[in-house]
C-alpha cells in the first residue's frame, strides 16, 4: 500500500507570501513613512483591530459585485442572443453598445446616483455597466462560432431554431461564454467600487475615500488588500465554475487529474445531445 502524499502548499499561497515580504522588507529597508507606505504588519494590525467594521464593509462591497455581475451575465447572454438571432439588431442594437463602451464609465457614475440615488442601486447598475459589454461581445462570438457541418446537421434532423439554440449554439458558446464571466467578474468589483467612491456610506470604496481625507493610510491599505483578496477569491471561482461547466474543453487539459485509468476512445462533446432529440 502506497504512503499517502504529503500535503503541499499552493503555489499561489507561495507567492502572495513572497509579495508580503517583499513589501515588509522594502518598507522596513527604505524607511518609508507610514503615512505613505505603511509595512504589512501596520495594515495587518489595522484588519485585526476592527474585524467587524472590515468585515461588514466587504460583505457590502461583495454584494453589489455579485449582484451587478449575475446582471451583467443574464442581460450579456440574453443581449447576444438577440443580436445573433437578428441583423437588424446586430446593426442597431450591437453598434450601440460600442459607443456606449467608449464613454468613460466614471463620467457616467453620477448620472446613475442621480437617476437611482446614493443606494446599492446605482453602485450595481454601475457595476453592470462596466461589465456587461465583456459578456456581449465574447457571447457573440461564441454563438457566431457554430461549424456548418453543426449546423448542416441540426437542419438534416428537422432541428428547431428554439432547440438549435440551446442544443448546439449555447453549449458551443459556454467556453467563450465563461472567457467573457472571467472578465466581468473583476470589472464588475470595479464598477461597484467606482460607485462607491462617488456617492456611498458603505463599503470598501467608502473606507477609501474616506480614509484618504484623513490621511489614514494605513486604512487604505487595508481596504486596498481586502479588494485584492476579494478579486482573487472570485476569479478563482470562476476557475472552478469553468472546471464544472466545460471539463471537456481543451483549454482544462493541464487541469484535470491524473488518473492512470484508460482514457475513452473518443470523447463526447455535449453538442451530441442533438442526436437524443425526437
Amino acid at each position: 500500500m502506497r504512503a499517502s502524499r504529503k500535503w503541499r502548499v499552493p503555489a499561489e499561497l507561495w507567492t502572495l507570501a513572497a509579495l508580503l515580504a517583499l513589501w515588509q522588507g522594502a518598507v522596513s529597508l527604505l524607511r518609508v513613512p507610514e503615512i505613505l507606505v505603511p509595512g504589512v504588519n501596520v495594515v495587518f494590525e489595522e484588519i485585526v483591530s476592527h474585524p467587524d467594521f472590515y468585515l461588514a464593509q466587504s460583505m457590502h462591497t461583495l454584494s453589489n459585485t455579485v449582484m451587478a455581475f449575475v446582471l451583467s451575465v443574464v442581460f450579456g447572454v440574453g443581449l447576444a442572443v438577440a443580436i445573433v438571432s437578428s441583423t437588424f439588431l446586430e446593426k442597431t442594437l450591437y453598434t450601440v453598445l460600442i459607443a456606449l463602451n467608449n464613454v468613460p464609465k466614471v463620467a457616467l457614475a453620477p448620472l446613475f446616483v442621480i437617476w437611482l440615488g446614493t443606494g446599492n442601486a446605482s453602485k450595481i447598475a454601475m457595476g453592470v455597466m462596466i461589465s456587461i459589454f465583456a459578456i456581449v461581445i465574447d457571447a457573440v462570438l461564441g454563438l457566431r462560432s457554430l461549424t456548418p457541418d453543426m449546423i448542416d446537421l441540426g437542419r438534416s434532423m428537422r432541428g428547431s431554431r428554439f432547440k438549435m439554440l440551446f442544443k448546439l449554439r449555447l453549449p458551443n458558446a459556454l467556453p467563450s461564454i465563461i472567457a467573457g464571466m472571467k472578465v466581468a467578474m473583476s470589472l464588475s468589483l470595479v464598477g461597484a467600487i467606482v460607485g462607491e467612491f462617488v456617492a456611498a456610506q458603505n463599503g470598501l470604496g467608502y473606507v477609501i475615500m474616506s480614509a484618504q481625507g484623513a490621511f489614514q493610510t494605513d486604512r487604505v491599505f487595508a481596504a486596498i488588500l481586502l479588494l485584492a483578496l476579494i478579486g482573487t477569491a472570485l476569479f478563482y471561482l470562476m476557475e472552478w465554475l469553468e472546471g464544472v461547466l466545460i471539463p471537456w474543453h481543451e483549454s482544462r487539459r493541464g487541469h484535470a487529474p491524473k488518473s492512470t485509468a484508460a482514457p475513452p476512445l473518443a470523447p463526447v462533446s455535449p453538442t451530441a445531445k442533438i442526436f437524443d432529440a425526437a
